[in-house]
């Protein structure tokens, strides 16, 4: 197939600022700005892009797929009607109707949404992972140690996730739990805060999967007294003091053996979960050396302005150059469908 005959399909959430009920929705503007940053690196690489926003109407934006015809899907979206939980049930339909996309499985998408089902998973296969418990009542009095993370089961890019949800005695662990339950209407993860560092990983596959170099937060311009956690104003609101406090630093500076370590970590866990085309882990680092797998993103955020943006960029690969690997990967499952 000849690259201009190529017809690549950018489905994407689009962007609905009045419908916005609550702050923490504000991060889908940024999937909308990612959407434009794609199409523009797919049309340099010579092929016709066709963009699909995914609306309320799940219906008019699967007729809109069917009347294009597109030959392959860049899948950006990241859930449906507001709900992440329905990230994996948009790759499920392209799956279903058999268009070869970019990104996760369904499979992997829905297991990765699950934060308690990942660590067990994570866990049967010998990885680290902080000591948790799922919580469906504020009643019980967990054989945890203070200090305590509380945050949602089941939601992803740090919604939920305040300085607040760190925790040192009963009495916050319970309010933080009954406002999980009662705001996200779902479980409440808690678990064994990890004091120490943090760092990302981003894996790309391609013939094999890579680790990219790895990042590291910075927490040393931290507000006296806050938590040293990602939380989500850090993660998405630019003029907040949080945001300015919280700086990657990518490569990190740090030894050989270290980042050898985190990324043949990262790699293990992305591969025990099924992650193929892009991924992020997410680990923590202990005073003494250990390393605690927090998260396996199977959807991270691939804005220019992002952390796996930042990792191409310092592994010396150019973000139109990624998207064509991405492509080549999916039209490569076409041939096998």
């Amino acid at each position: 197939m000849r690259k201009k005959a190529i017809k690549v399909g950018i489905a994407y959430n689009a962007y609905e600022p009045v419908s916005l009920k609550s702050k923490e929705r504000l991060s889908e503007e940024s999937v909308e700005q990612m959407a434009h940053q794609v199409g523009d690196a797919v049309t340099a690489l010579g092929y016709s892009a066709i963009f699909f926003p995914l609306k309320k109407s799940f219906m008019g934006f699967f007729k809109r797929l069917s009347q294009f015809k597109v030959d392959v899907i860049v899948n950006l979206c990241e859930g449906f009607c507001g709900r992440p939980q329905y990230e994996a049930n948009v790759a499920g339909v392209f799956e279903l109707v058999r268009i070869p996309f970019t990104g996760n499985t369904s499979k992997t998408l829905a297991l990765c949404q699950n934060k308690n089902r990942t660590k067990a998973i994570l866990k049967s296969f010998g990885l680290p992972t902080a000591k948790s418990k799922l919580m469906t009542s504020a009643d019980y009095v967990l054989n945890l140690a203070f200090p305590l993370i509380v945050k949602p089961n089941s939601e992803d890019a740090s919604l939920g996730i305040y300085p607040k949800s760190v925790v040192f005695d009963q009495k916050n662990l319970s309010r933080q739990i009954k406002k999980i339950l009662r705001k996200y209407k779902q479980p409440a993860l808690v678990e064994e805060y990890i004091e120490g560092r943090e760092f990302n990983i981003s894996l790309l596959d391609g013939d094999r999967m890579e680790a990219l170099p790895v990042s590291e937060i910075d927490f040393s311009r931290l507000p006296e007294g806050m938590p040293r956690i990602c939380s989500y104003e850090a993660k998405w609101f630019e003029d907040h003091i949080l945001f300015n406090s919280t700086p990657p630093i990518c490569p990190a500076r740090i030894s050989d053996s270290l980042r050898s370590k985190l990324q043949q970590t990262a790699l293990a866990a992305a591969k025990v979960m099924g992650c193929r085309d892009y991924s992020r882990v997410d680990l923590r680092m202990d005073e003494n050396g250990r390393l605690y797998v927090l998260e396996v993103n199977p959807n991270p955020d691939i804005s220019l302005n992002a952390g796996y943006a930042r990792a191409l960029a310092a592994a010396g690969i150019d973000y139109k150059d990624f998207w064509k690997r991405m492509i080549e990967n999916a039209l490569r499952r076409k041939e096998r469908i």
